[in-house]
């Protein structure tokens, strides 16, 4: 289904099998076909064996693809997916990866799978890829060890720490070699990030299911996450409303909050449903941070939902230097709009450590602080 995505968003078809007809494997065919999926179009990629293949150890893996006319960056990202699902293997049969037989993922179809999906990328000139939390089905699923519970406990070691959620759907909607590629490419989990898309590309499977047996690739730029100047970013804002919980408890989350990687965190007074007081619970963080932080809301506050979206924010860059003032180094903070500093403010903490050690009020520390400051403001324009 990569594959098929692959190709529907620009990667040349003919290059693609000619590259992988160059693998020292055989006993393939290749067959790629435009269907209709739910009044959808998407491509069919099928690779049909017609040889016996070996069941194959990580390290016969390892050297067709070291043996293959390939670059080394899709060599290393091939042989990482690989590696990911020998050590994955390894873990479920109490075994160690070098003695894992692969059985279907060391299939030369696999090995097609993933060169291929790795060769693409870099045809595409790809620098990140970012993969939304993946489906996890349910039921059983035939393979060489015999019936295995779904998700398949080679998906499941390998998706520890990434988001996934249940769908009412019997039958296996993530394979071990699809998660192995998600975990070995993927930069990070969660929402769509900032982007200008270029094109789309739809892949499907042989199964037919319940909801549509797609997988959606965006090709795009991304924007807004920064300009030339850094000074462009996107944040997740997350919110909640709270009419329940004690101020030990909200003021515990925003600590917690702060400390799992939110920029800003804060209250506010609102005025709830039956003219209840309250406060709305306010969370700034980088995208990848926003399935934890809001993970931390929904367990450790009594809210039943939380909302989010998605905001850009320009930021001037920030620069520290130090002063001398007649009380000791002090640190400045610079706020840049490129080469223009536009504020200066001293470090709280250390005109406070100044003023207690010399037994004169803060006010004056800050003050000497704010004239060293000036002079470095006047000196940098």
């Amino acid at each position: 289904m990569m594959l098929a995505a692959l190709i529907e968003v620009g990667v040349p078809e003919s290059e693609l099998v000619a590259t992988l007809r160059a693998l020292p494997v055989s006993g393939w065919e290749w067959h790629s076909e435009r269907v209709e999926v739910d009044a959808v179009f998407a491509r069919r990629v099928q690779i049909r064996v017609s040889e016996e293949q070996p069941h194959r150890h990580l390290s016969d893996v390892v050297e067709i693809i070291g043996n293959a006319p390939l670059s080394e960056t899709v060599k290393a990202r091939a042989m990482a997916v690989f590696t990911r699902l020998a050590e994955a293997e390894a873990r479920v049969h109490g075994t160690t990866p070098d003695r894992v037989h692969f059985h279907e993922v060391g299939a030369v179809d696999a090995i097609l799978d993933v060169v291929g999906a790795c060769w693409a990328l870099e045809r595409l000139g790809v620098e990140r890829v970012v993969c939304s939390p993946l489906p996890m089905g349910r039921g059983f699923v035939s393979a060489a060890h015999g019936n295995l519970p779904l998700p398949a406990p080679a998906v499941v070691e390998l998706l520890f720490g990434v988001p996934t959620y249940g769908i009412p759907i019997t039958g296996e909607t993530v394979t071990p070699t699809g998660a192995a590629l998600a975990v070995a490419l993927a930069s990070e989990f969660g929402v769509q990030p900032p982007m200008r898309w270029e094109a789309v590309g739809y892949g499907t499977g042989q199964a037919v299911r319940p909801l549509p047996n797609l997988l959606r690739l965006f090709l795009g730029e991304s924007y807004g996450v920064q300009d030339a100047q850094g000074n462009w970013q996107s944040v997740v804002q997350i919110e909640t409303h709270l009419d329940d919980a004690t101020p030990q408890l909200m003021g515990y989350v925003l600590e917690q909050a702060l400390a799992q990687g939110a920029l800003d965190a804060f209250l506010t007074p609102v005025q709830m449903k039956k003219n209840r007081p309250g406060v709305l619970m306010t969370l700034l963080a980088p995208p990848d941070r926003a399935d934890a932080l809001m993970n931390l809301l929904l367990t450790e506050t009594p809210t039943l939902g939380v909302r989010y979206s998605l905001l850009h924010r320009r930021c001037l860059q920030r620069e520290i230097r130090e002063v001398q003032t007649p009380y000791g180094t002090v640190r400045i903070k610079l706020a840049r709009d490129g080469e223009q500093i536009l504020h200066s403010a001293p470090e709280y903490e250390d005109c406070a450590r100044l003023a207690r050690e010399h037994g004169v009020p803060l006010q004056q520390v800050w003050q000497a602080a704010l004239t060293a400051g000036h002079e470095v403001l006047h000196s940098s324009q």
